[in-house]
């Protein structure tokens, strides 16, 4: 019983040699050293944090604080990302718009085809047809008598007799020539007659 109380005194007077000579005259120290250090002008939190820095157990956990991305860095990086899926975007849609601009061109040279390719139809069957009636108009002067085909074309400029009488038979011709008074048919004749030599020039 003696021998734990005589262990415990001297705990307690380790500790309380401990206190009264190590820590209480250190942190003393260190309290005297902040003041004198602020009252020279030095900043104390810089200079604890330069000394941490050299200190091998501090300067890692210092430097996994700086290492630790902040939330505001987080937010600027989201900003960032944000502000070039913008651009993103904005290019997507001036390149649809391209797209769309081109399709309409093709749309409407693809429309403009289609109307002259139906108005090449139509010119095309309207020359037929003026064939077709031209033919007629020739196959009604051969058929009709010299005596009444000769006052008819008579009545028509001299380009347009010569047209249908260039188209006409020989016979027929020579009969309607006969039936014309002598100077108009010297003047179709003289026509007719440079027409073929066009014609005959042209095929050679």
């Amino acid at each position: 019983m003696d021998k734990n109380i005589e262990l415990e005194e001297k705990k307690q007077n380790k500790l309380q040699w401990f206190l009264f000579v190590i820590l209480i005259p250190l942190m003393a120290a260190i309290l005297f050293s902040i003041v004198i250090l602020k009252v020279a002008g030095v900043n104390v939190g810089s200079a604890a944090k330069d000394l941490g820095v050299k200190l091998p157990g501090i300067s890692s956990l210092m430097k996994e604080e700086k290492t630790t991305p902040s939330v505001k860095q987080y937010q600027n990086k989201i900003k960032s990302l944000e502000a070039s899926l913008k651009q993103e975007k904005t290019k997507i849609a001036q390149l649809e718009n391209l797209i769309d601009s081109r399709d309409k061109k093709i749309n409407n040279n693809e429309i403009e085809k289609q109307r002259l390719e139906q108005e090449i139809k139509e010119l095309t069957k309207a020359q037929e047809e003026n064939k077709r009636a031209f033919k007629d108009i020739i196959q009604t002067y051969q058929s009709m008598s010299p005596g009444k085909a000769a006052p008819i074309l008579s009545e028509l400029s001299e380009d347009e007799a010569v047209k249908i009488l260039s188209n006409v038979n020989s016979e027929s011709l020579t009969a309607i020539l006969e039936k014309m008074e002598p100077s108009q048919a010297a003047s179709l004749t003289q026509k007719l007659t440079v027409n073929m030599e066009k014609e005959q020039s042209g095929t050679e």
